[in-house]
């Protein structure tokens, strides 16, 4: 039996064993200079909050597939107009032939018309029926703002607008441009009540892990600090490209998930060498020695799922790949230096536990409950993971517009209402932007497009300048459906001998959908190469890391399942507080599989490491599947935990994007920590046993030459404690990190 351990500030009974390898070196420095690591980490997080806003405003709104000709088309269209955008009123209430609503509008329009910035402003009783409703009670006001025009004038055209309330008319306002300025100002309130949400739960859970404020605190403080450094990094990336504004809350909530989950193993193995003897400075160093490693482990797994991200040409996914990879190195680094230096100020307060966890627990009951039916567990695993993922299988993929936003913004019920009420401006579903004038155009649309099957009309030639033209073409269902879509392919494939380009919101997701499907396979096997190398050079084995490869891919495809009957099919959308718009976000998919994807090789890592060090101590293959589940299934929970309150929080907000990427995520890591991790991993391994390290004797051979080790041998702690306690373990002494995560998070209280 252990006893207690009474622990000093500092041992003065003999001179510590300094510890080898840079990461301890680091520690020992973050906690000599800690006054000058906390400023610095203070100085990014003021700059994060002072530039915080203008991230927000540096970013760009809607997606397209980058390179690709809906994306050149809608460019070629841009730069022949003049105008920056538009602004739209509904004028709704009364009849649109009232004298007193016709005098308020008129009187408006004529003031709009004065004002700078403004090209030009049209109502329908100078335009005529077409901006007229079909039940003849609104009217729509237009008004095109000049290119360079500015945000205050901008908002000065809103207020006009705003003002027309005469007759008993109600009056919104939107546009493509108050679309934008939504999309900006609501993304930027759900990233800050994400974080409000995430951070007080967080602290909460955690001291009631540690059992403590002091220790508790240290998580939600590194994770603040490192927010301010994606803040930081992004800012420095919209500068060089298109930083989407949808990308900057995933960023965020990667930052704050990751922050937290390497502040925990990092405080969670302080405690434990504070409960050995050791004094604060030499727990910070034996702790970014062992702890370091692991955080560093996990960075490198996490970065190589999003790196394949590059592969894409679309700005959404690249931006997503550089903020990603940027705030993954952010995390990692605030881990090893802004945690120990705050351990130097507060760690003399940090509890500490006064005994390993045992051998013997709930998860190793639950290993051998496994082994003893491994094939049955397998399939069953398989057979449910499979079940779950199997409606992803029917999904569709949208661009969903002004759906992402809740029912209550103002630009949204604008382009609802135009949509229902005004179909002669509503946009097409698709567009063929033509280089030639408007009589040649007329003839292409008149000779080839409107014979197309599948296109029930032309509703529109416009002339843009002498030498571009715009086709709108009408087509049957649903504007992005399969015969919208069908129609884009005929329109590529018969040009008519002229330059077009097909845009429009179909041919976007057309070819969004191509660009995922040729680079796709290449991004993936970039990921999956780099993560079987990882493994490999940590577990020596060939057979491990294809299994765990195909075990994250099967539990993605649950997320994936999941996403796709809660935001395509409307389930749980009334709990969840959306309306669905019966697809899936374009991107969302690809960005759920490499941000989940690394999340649950990170989990992998953790278990893994410590089951092939327990093997190689000696233990039989299933007793260190027991072990290792054991002493590292707390920590796997418990960061799954932390993980899943963060992506929650973020779920909880407005936009439809965000919180298609919070719940999907959340589900991922849910079943990856729990069904994956904790059956279908211990029966794997166990039906394969030793053949799971396995691998040819010239891979064997490199692997001893470069393999990586997942954990260090630690030099003994000089003893400094009363005569009668008995001295610790060696074993205890020299575990690693990762083969430590129960003791980490189950040597709490």
């Amino acid at each position: 039996m252990r006893h207690p351990i009474a622990v000093a500030d500092e041992p003065a009974a003999a001179t510590p064993v300094q510890v080898d390898g840079r990461l301890a070196a680091l520690g020992r420095f973050c906690h000599r200079r800690r006054r000058w690591v906390l400023g610095f980490w203070l100085l990014v997080l003021a700059l994060g909050v002072l530039i915080g806003g203008r991230v927000f405003e540096g970013s760009v709104t809607g997606t397209s597939a980058g390179g690709s000709e809906s994306a050149r088309g809608e460019s070629v269209a841009a730069a022949s107009d003049s105008a920056r955008g538009t602004v739209v009123a509904v004028v709704d209430g009364a009849p649109v032939g009232d004298p007193a609503v016709r005098a308020a509008v008129t009187a408006a329009t004529g003031r709009i018309g004065k004002l700078p910035g403004v090209a030009s402003v049209t109502d329908t009783y100078a335009a005529g029926p077409a901006l007229t409703a079909t039940d003849g009670r609104a009217s729509l006001v237009s008004v095109r703002m000049a290119d360079g025009s500015t945000d205050a004038q901008l908002k000065a055209v809103t207020r006009e607008l705003d003002s027309i309330r005469a007759g008993g008319v109600r009056t919104t306002v939107g546009g493509d441009l108050v679309l934008e300025r939504e999309v900006k100002d609501q993304t930027a309130g759900d990233t800050r009540f994400g974080e409000l949400v995430t951070l007080p739960l967080t602290l909460i859970v955690m001291v009631l892990v540690f059992g403590g404020l002091a220790a508790a605190g240290l998580p939600v403080i590194g994770a603040v600090a490192s927010v301010g450094g994606a803040l930081l990094a992004m800012f420095g990336f919209s500068k060089v490209m298109d930083i989407d504004t949808s990308v900057l809350p995933i960023a965020t909530v990667l930052g704050l998930g990751l922050s937290i989950d390497y502040a925990l193993l990092m405080v969670n193995r302080f405690r434990e060498e504070r409960g050995r003897g050791a004094g604060t400075a030499q727990a910070v160093e034996r702790t970014a020695a062992t702890a370091g490693r692991t955080v560093g482990f996990s960075g490198l797994t996490v970065a190589v799922a999003l790196a394949g991200l590059f592969v894409f040409t679309s700005p959404v996914f690249r931006a997503v790949a550089a903020a990603g990879v940027s705030v993954v190195v952010i995390s990692v680094a605030a881990a090893l230096t802004l945690v120990p230096a705050l351990l130097g100020f507060v760690g003399h307060r940090v509890k500490a536990p006064t005994a390993p966890v045992p051998d013997e627990g709930f998860f190793t009951r639950t290993v051998r409950r496994v082994q003893r039916r491994p094939v049955p567990v397998v399939l069953g695993c398989i057979a449910l993971l499979l079940a779950a993922g199997a409606p992803f299988l029917g999904s569709q993929w949208r661009n969903s517009g002004a759906a992402v936003l809740p029912t209550s913004s103002a630009g949204r019920q604008v382009t609802e209402a135009v949509g229902q009420r005004f179909p002669q401006q509503a946009p097409a579903p698709v567009t063929v932007v033509v280089g030639a004038d408007r009589n040649t155009a007329q003839a292409y649309a008149e000779d080839v497009v409107a014979k197309l099957p599948g296109v029930s009309g032309i509703r529109s030639v416009t002339p843009v300048t002498d030498r571009v033209s715009t086709v709108e073409v009408l087509v049957h269902g649903d504007p992005q459906g399969g015969p919208a879509k069908s129609v884009v392919g005929e329109l590529r494939a018969d040009r008519g001998g002229l330059t077009t380009y097909v845009t429009g919101d179909a041919a976007s997701v057309v070819d969004f959908q191509h660009e995922i499907a040729t680079r796709g396979p290449w991004a993936l096997g970039l990921v999956a190469a780099g993560t079987l190398l990882l493994l490999f050079l940590m577990t020596g084995s060939v057979v491990v890391p294809v299994k765990a490869l195909l075990m994250n891919v099967l539990s993605l495809g649950a997320s994936l399942g999941a996403l796709t009957l809660v935001f395509q099919h409307g389930y749980l959308s009334g709990l969840l507080g959306f309306s669905p718009t019966g697809g899936l976000e374009t991107f969302i998919p690809v960005l759920v599989f490499a941000f989940a994807f690394g999340l649950s090789m990170d989990y992998e890592v953790f278990l893994l490491a410590r089951i092939k060090e327990l093997r190689d101590q000696g233990h039989t293959c299933s007793r260190a599947v027991e072990l290792g589940l054991q002493r590292s299934g707390r920590i796997i929970t418990s960061a799954a935990l932390l993980m899943v309150i963060v992506f929650a929080g973020f779920a909880a907000g407005q936009m439809l994007m965000v919180k298609e990427m919070g719940i999907a995520l959340a589900v991922a890591v849910a079943v990856d920590a729990t069904l994956v991790r904790c059956l279908l991993v211990p029966a794997a391994m166990t039906l394969f046993g030793e053949f799971n390290w396995w691998a040819p004797a010239p891979l064997r051979r490199l692997h001893q030459r470069i393999g990586l080790k997942e954990h260090m041998v630690l030099p003994p702690i000089p003893a400094a404690l009363p005569a009668h306690l008995p001295a610790q373990r060696t074993e205890w002494e020299t575990e690693s990190e990762v083969g430590q995560g129960a003791e980490r998070a189950g040597a709490v209280g």
